[in-house]
């Protein structure tokens, strides 16, 4: 099992981190404007297996970082192997999807990119990956072409999400707003990796990530139903 995560996927998030375009060592940043022009593709990054953090157990600030942040993502989980997946067959390969959290030691982040070095680290240390329970698509309403109805008006890019930290929400989603789709990431993602059943895709985040402490508590509602909770230790 491996985990694909897609970063600068939401434009509000990259105005939030302050991204521009070429300030990434060279990469052009994700925006609505130039995405509309095919300018860009998703920009990935793997977690390894040890980043998955058991739904029941708690996140443990860790103590080579000053600034860990949540970043809440839906998470789509692939239910089949595929290779060069074409977009427009990208639906057949999942399912089912809940909402995560990306935990990300920010201030390692920064100054490993000031450096221009890798900044995995920062991102795929163990128990980074946060998972809630998952939810078929057709309980949320989304009926795909070839599932035996007549295919739905809903779709994938048409959920909402919402995280609380401590009963106040801090990030309000909509899957509509990425730069990236589903069928996109994984379509791309399939070029360069061989999806095996199992794997979790993080499709990135709106903005409002923020810090978290000891003591706290994240919630999540996906389409208004609670799906995530972790406590911070």
């Amino acid at each position: 099992m491996k985990i694909i995560c897609v970063g600068m996927n939401y434009a509000e998030h990259n105005k939030e981190l302050n991204h521009s375009i070429g300030e990434i060592s060279g990469i052009t940043v994700p925006s609505a404007e130039n995405q509309v022009i095919g300018q860009c593709h998703p920009t990935l990054f793997l977690k390894p297996d040890t980043a998955l953090l058991r739904s029941d157990w708690p996140f443990y600030v860790p103590d080579f970082s000053n600034e860990v942040e949540y970043e809440t993502e839906l998470v789509v989980r692939i239910n089949r192997l595929g290779k060069s997946i074409p977009e427009r067959f990208a639906y057949r390969y999942y399912d089912e999807v809940t909402l995560g959290i990306d935990f990300t030691c920010r201030d390692l982040q920064r100054q490993l990119k000031a450096k221009g070095l890798p900044w995995e680290i920062s991102k795929g240390f163990d128990n980074s990956a946060f998972c809630g329970q998952w939810l078929k698509l057709r309980d949320l309403g989304i009926v795909r072409k070839g599932e035996g109805d007549a295919p739905s008006d809903k779709t994938i890019q048409d959920l909402h999400f919402e995280m609380q930290l401590n009963g106040e929400t801090r990030q309000v989603g909509w899957t509509g707003d990425m730069l990236h789709t589903v069928d996109q990431i994984i379509a791309y993602a399939s070029r360069f990796y061989l999806l095996k059943m199992g794997d979790l895709i993080f499709t990135g985040t709106p903005k409002g990530v923020g810090k978290v402490h000891e003591g706290d508590l994240i919630t999540a509602q996906l389409e208004g139903r609670q799906v995530l909770e972790c406590r911070i230790r």
